[in-house]
C-alpha cells in the first residue's frame, strides 16, 4: 500500500485533490486507517489516475467521469461518452471560432464610424400572419399611401395587431429606383380573415436576418446599410432574399424624427 504522500508524488495530483476524489466517490483509497484516518492507495489505482486525468483534459466533468469509470470496459459505452463529447467539443469550437472571428473584424475595424455606430446581429424573424399590400407607388416617401389604403380597407374588420406587430415594408426593386417604386406592407395580426380588395391576408414564414436597430431620421439608411453589408461580408454570409424595414416607432407613432425607431433587415444565409 502507497501513503496518500507518497501517492500523490507519483500520481501527480495534490493531495487536497486526492481527498476531494475521495469525498465525491470518484477515487477511493484502498484502506484507510481507522485509528489515524490515513489513507492508503494500491499501484494499480495509478491506472485509475491516468483514466481520470485524460478524461479531464477532454473536457468531461468528475461527475460523469465518475459514471464512465464505472463501465470503462466496455468499449460500446466508452465510445458514446466520447461520441457526446466530441460533438460537444466540436460545437465549442465554432463557436469560438465565431468569437475570434468577431474579435478580429471589431478590432480591425476600429475607428470606421458607420461600423462602430450601429450593431449588426442575425436573428430568426418568425412565422406569422399578416395582413399584407402590395402595389407600385411614385416614391420612397409615398409609402404611407399604402398604409392609408391598408387601413381604409380592413377598418370594418377590427383587426387585432399581434405583439410584437412586426410592421414592415418590404421593397422588391432590384435596385434604387427614383420612381415607380415596388413595395409591399405587412403586419401581423391575430385571427383570421377574408381578403379584403387589395390587401391580402396569409401566413409568412420565417426568415433568418442581418438585422440593424437605430434611432432617428431615414438619412441614416446609407450608413446602416454600409453596416450591415460590410458585417455580412467579415461574416461569410451572404444575401438571400427581399429588405425589409421594421418600424418599431415610425412617422405614424410620433411626428418627431428623433424619435423614430426603425430596424434594417437583410435576409441571410450562410
Amino acid at each position: 500500500m502507497i501513503k496518500i504522500g507518497d501517492f500523490s508524488k507519483l500520481a501527480r495530483i495534490s493531495i487536497r485533490m486526492l481527498r476531494h476524489y475521495d469525498e465525491i466517490g470518484l477515487l477511493i483509497p484502498c484502506y484507510v486507517d481507522q485509528f489515524t484516518s490515513y489513507r492508503f492507495y494500491s499501484a494499480e489505482q495509478l491506472t485509475t489516475v491516468g483514466r481520470i486525468q485524460t478524461l479531464k483534459e477532454m473536457g468531461f466533468a468528475l461527475a460523469v467521469i465518475k459514471e464512465i469509470l464505472l463501465t470503462y470496459d466496455d468499449v460500446d459505452s466508452l465510445r458514446n461518452y466520447l461520441k457526446i463529447q466530441l460533438d460537444q467539443a466540436r460545437e465549442d469550437a465554432i463557436a469560438a471560432e465565431h468569437r475570434l472571428h468577431l474579435l478580429e473584424n471589431m478590432f480591425n475595424r476600429t475607428g470606421d464610424e458607420s461600423y462602430m455606430q450601429y450593431t449588426v446581429t442575425v436573428k430568426e424573424i418568425p412565422k406569422r400572419y399578416v395582413a399584407s399590400l402590395r402595389r407600385i407607388v411614385p416614391s420612397y416617401n409615398d409609402e404611407r399611401l399604402l398604409w392609408e389604403q391598408m387601413g381604409s380597407e380592413t377598418k370594418a374588420l377590427q383587426m387585432s395587431m399581434a405583439n410584437p406587430a412586426y410592421s414592415l415594408a418590404m421593397f422588391y426593386d432590384e435596385g434604387y429606383k427614383e420612381s415607380d417604386v415596388d413595395v409591399e406592407i405587412q403586419v401581423a395580426v391575430n385571427g383570421s380573415f377574408n381578403d379584403t380588395e387589395n390587401v391580402r391576408f396569409k401566413t409568412v414564414p420565417a426568415v433568418t436576418v442581418a438585422s440593424s436597430v437605430f434611432k432617428g431620421g431615414y438619412d441614416q439608411l446609407i450608413a446602416v446599410n454600409e453596416a450591415i453589408a460590410s458585417w455580412v461580408a467579415d461574416n461569410n454570409y451572404s444575401f438571400d432574399g427581399t429588405m425589409f424595414l421594421i418600424y418599431h416607432v415610425s412617422p405614424g407613432h410620433d411626428p418627431n424624427p428623433a424619435n423614430w425607431v426603425t430596424e434594417v433587415c437583410y435576409p441571410v444565409r450562410k
